[in-house]
């Protein structure tokens, strides 16, 4: 695939890692410990940043079979897993609770965390979207949920509107569709209802003016495609 055409998305997923990871960094320097990753696939913030990421209980979350691969492959590259990482596998297709894992792993319930969640939300429902919500919102006050969302496809920014039904018409193929698409006001509106004390929008124009104003080969993430909600218990 030619690389100028998946340079927008490429930069918005380094525009949320990025995000996250200040968000993580922020939370902790005001005392939070626990930083949950759900659907963690490839994350690497332990192995890049370990001297932040020691100074928290890490939970990464995924089904089992693609940890179980992930693990391997970090033997195999040498890296060893230090006791303030935890391996929480969950079968989210069987509906086991990712909360109860958690706490089988050491999650420390009456403590706050920061809870993340990217490039999930568009497989599930809107249903199991607004449960994922109500769950994070129960945990200790204090605790912190950012997670990203899709905007309907057609208020996308035209010249990256084909890519993205292109890259919908993919998932769909390989049996992962696209189901769930919201307007900023309507997920805060849901993480409101879920019991969240406070939700905020951070729009893709917003990481572009934070990370990429200086920038000068006019990379930046396309707007009004993936956008992030963060809210506050």
């Amino acid at each position: 695939m030619d690389p100028r055409f998946t340079r927008p998305f490429r930069a918005s997923i380094v525009a949320r890692a990025r995000f996250i990871e200040d968000l993580v960094v922020a939370q902790a320097a005001q005392g939070v410990s626990q930083y949950v990753i759900l659907g963690a696939g490839l994350d690497s913030f332990v192995q890049r940043r370990p001297e932040m990421a020691s100074r928290l209980t890490v939970f990464e979350v995924d089904p089992p079979a693609p940890q179980a691969w992930k693990r391997r492959r970090l033997a195999e590259l040498g890296f060893g897993v230090p006791d303030w990482l935890r391996f929480v596998p969950v079968d989210f297709e069987a509906k086991q609770s990712w909360r109860d894992a958690l706490v089988g792993a050491g999650f420390d319930m009456g403590k706050p965390a920061v809870v993340v969640s990217t490039g999930v939300s568009m497989y599930l429902t809107r249903d199991a979207n607004a449960a994922a919500l109500r769950e994070v919102a129960s945990l200790a006050p204090g605790s912190t949920f950012a997670m990203t969302f899709l905007l309907p496809l057609e208020h996308a920014d035209p010249d990256v509107r084909p890519a993205l039904e292109m890259a919908a018409k993919g998932a769909a193929a390989s049996g992962t569709p696209f189901i769930s698409f919201f307007m900023p006001a309507e997920i805060r509106a849901l993480a409101m209802e879920a019991g969240f004390a406070r939700a905020e929008h951070v729009s893709a124009a917003g990481l572009t003016r934070r990370y990429f104003a200086d920038r000068t080969d006019g990379l930046r993430p396309p707007n009004n495609a993936e956008e992030l909600l963060v809210a506050t218990v």
